[in-house]
């Protein structure tokens, strides 16, 4: 279908990308995990597409760009410094270099993750946005960028945000699941058999934590123990995922890279994983670079006793939240 047919009849999509936690502990920027409140509350970004409104004057349409939602007044104000808007010039610069027609287009970005959260935030925008671009395209003009290329143009993202190539917010984000990224730029990440059964307590406090300053209060070296000890975590863990052994998982689910580091970051953070460890928590970690803590535990009511505790011993401003969640095995979807 050409433009032309497209301008004529074009239908709205709107594809909503979950939150995940990224380094899941034990793989730092090699683990992600995408999760989903179990009472149905969207935690993630919503992205809609629609082709752009003209008017009899207009000499040809323009792409334009609405934000709204809970956490839109935390975004730059200008579409250009809108990691969305530039996700728009990607994906028309590949529609270009595929020698496919381009039409100007109206998004809309609904932020409901909150910025600097630890819960993949700018990953969700980015994800929601390419997926509702390349849905938008399938449905309307019968094309479609395929899964690994989309994957990659999530990455180039990311990486113009936070300065460095990693996939363990995107992958999982997109794709759904436990995944492992691996180096191979054609494969990218595996997914991992998971724990469905288990409850993942996401408290988020209300402050922000940008994920360049996490990563900047990081050693540039680290100890050859160090070393050792994440290696082993890493591959003990991959392997009890393969042999479903839950104990095993959880008692390497240890974060030697950043966590030291980052605890001095997050305020109230070691009091909280403390005394939920000390209440029969499988794990607790920071998601992502933080503050958003995550507490792993076998059944529902286990993990709401533990999310009333977050609650009242943790959130730290009115934006902080608490849901109780479990594996999220689609990632992006339209809605």
């Amino acid at each position: 279908m050409g433009a032309a047919a497209l301008m004529a009849s074009s239908s709205k999509v709107s594809v909503f990308a979950p939150a995940s936690i990224g380094n899941v502990s034990v793989g730092f920027d090699v683990l992600g995990l995408a999760v989903k409140p179990i009472d149905g509350t969207l935690l993630g970004d919503v992205v809609s597409v629609e082709l752009a409104e003209t008017t009899e004057s207009d000499v040809q349409a323009e792409n334009t760009l609405k934000v709204i939602g809970r956490f839109a007044d935390k975004l730059p104000t200008a579409k250009e410094d809108n990691i969305v808007w530039s996700c728009l010039l990607l994906f028309n610069q590949a529609l270009a270099e595929q020698g496919q027609p381009i039409v100007a287009v109206h998004m809309t970005l609904d932020k409901k993750m909150p910025v600097g959260s630890g819960l993949g935030s700018s990953a969700c925008s980015v994800v929601a946005a390419l997926a509702g671009l390349n849905a938008f395209y399938s449905k309307n003009q019968q094309f479609s960028f395929d899964e690994k290329t989309l994957l990659k143009m999530t990455g180039q993202m990311e990486a113009q945000i936070s300065g460095s190539l990693h996939y363990d917010n995107v992958a999982p984000c997109y794709l759904g699941g436990l995944q492992l990224m691996v180096p191979d730029p054609e494969v990218i990440s595996r997914l991992l058999p998971g724990f469905n059964d288990c409850y993942y307590v996401m408290a988020y406090p209300g402050i922000e934590v940008s994920t360049k300053a996490a990563r900047e209060v990081l050693p540039t070296s680290y100890s050859r123990a160090d070393v050792i000890s994440y290696g082993q975590n890493l591959a003990t863990f991959v392997d009890a995922c393969h042999r479903q052994d839950k104990v095993q998982a959880f008692s390497v689910l240890t974060d030697v890279v950043a966590e030291p580091y980052r605890v001095n970051l997050l305020p109230k953070y070691q009091q909280a994983h403390d005394y939920l460890m000390a209440e029969g928590a499988h794990a607790v970690g920071i998601s992502g670079s933080g503050p958003t803590l995550f507490c792993i535990c076998d059944n529902a009511e286990q993990a709401h006793n533990y999310a009333l505790w977050l609650k009242e011993n943790y959130l730290q401003t009115d934006l902080g939240f608490v849901h109780v969640c479990q594996v999220d095995d689609a990632g992006a979807i339209e809605i």
